[in-house]
């Protein structure tokens, strides 16, 4: 990412040493930045280009996990349509990683979603990069509350925690017809079946009956970055209850707020109430 930024600057450098340097402070034992950053000359040098992450890394909470910073600059380099070199890329990045010992902070899953016509602009996704039960459940929280679709944030929310559906709330949406959502494996390439998980959230009408954590799966992140571009199909969306009025929406936010405050304070973070934001600058 640093050799790429080089070349191509954007805020995504920015941004996923952040998210890095946060989930090295939840881990047990705490990987400090300095730890996690490399000792090449070029390397560091560039880095002192960005002091925010070593300044807030301790207090402020990502809005997403690294490997989603990844995919965006993937995308960024070789263009939203080129789907085929972008899964390759991501394919080709996964395998160096694992030859290299690294068994966290990547994605296994990349999804691909977009209006059912080949000439229709893609929104990627990948699943959520963590490590550990608690940082996932810490991120997923993050992501409905700061960065994911409202949709798809309240789909989410329905049933975080715990996979368990809340008996007051229901914010599942049904898709249109027209909507392409299609998981492939970042290992070998392979098409991945829809899981119960997503099935339950968008109203897909044929899954396996493996369910993950809610907010994981890739589906999630590539579904909420084309409701946010593209109005046409948002508006088409429906919500499957009539138990999603605003009222129920904020104390279900107020609950998931509560629940990442927890894990942040069982974990011995100390959180300022702020999401980090990549384009300020000091």
């Amino acid at each position: 990412m640093v050799k790429l930024t080089v070349k191509h600057p954007t805020p995504l450098l920015d941004e996923i040493l952040h998210s890095i340097f946060f989930l090295g402070k939840l881990d047990d034992p705490e990987f400090s930045p300095e730890s996690l950053v490399s000792n090449d000359k070029e390397i560091s040098e560039t880095l002192k280009d960005f002091p925010r992450p070593f300044e807030l890394y301790s207090s402020q909470v990502p809005k997403r996990s690294p490997f989603s910073c990844v995919l965006d600059m993937i995308v960024h380099l070789y263009g939203e349509n080129d789907e085929k070199e972008i899964r390759k890329r991501l394919q080709d990045f996964v395998s160096e990683l694992k030859k290299g010992g690294s068994n966290g902070l990547f994605s296994s899953t990349i999804c691909v979603s977009q209006r059912n016509n080949q000439e229709s602009v893609r929104y990627y996704g990948v699943s959520m990069s963590t490590t550990g039960r608690n940082p996932g459940r810490i991120m997923v929280a993050a992501s409905c509350l700061s960065s994911w679709d409202s949709y798809v944030a309240d789909a989410v929310m329905t049933y975080y925690p715990n996979k368990t559906k809340k008996p007051d709330f229901d914010g599942t949406i049904k898709l249109p017809q027209h909507v392409r959502c299609q998981a492939f494996n970042l290992s070998d390439g392979e098409v991945k079946p829809l899981c119960k998980s997503c099935r339950n959230l968008f109203g897909f009408e044929r899954s396996v009956e493996k369910e993950w954590a809610y907010g994981n799966c890739a589906e999630v992140e590539s579904l909420s970055n084309l409701l946010k571009a593209v109005e046409e199909v948002r508006k088409q969306v429906r919500q499957t209850s009539e138990k999603c009025p605003d009222e129920n929406r904020e104390t279900v936010k107020e609950s998931v707020l509560t629940e990442l405050k927890r894990l942040l304070r069982y974990l011995k973070f100390e959180w300022d109430n702020e999401f980090y934001d990549p384009r300020v600058r000091s």
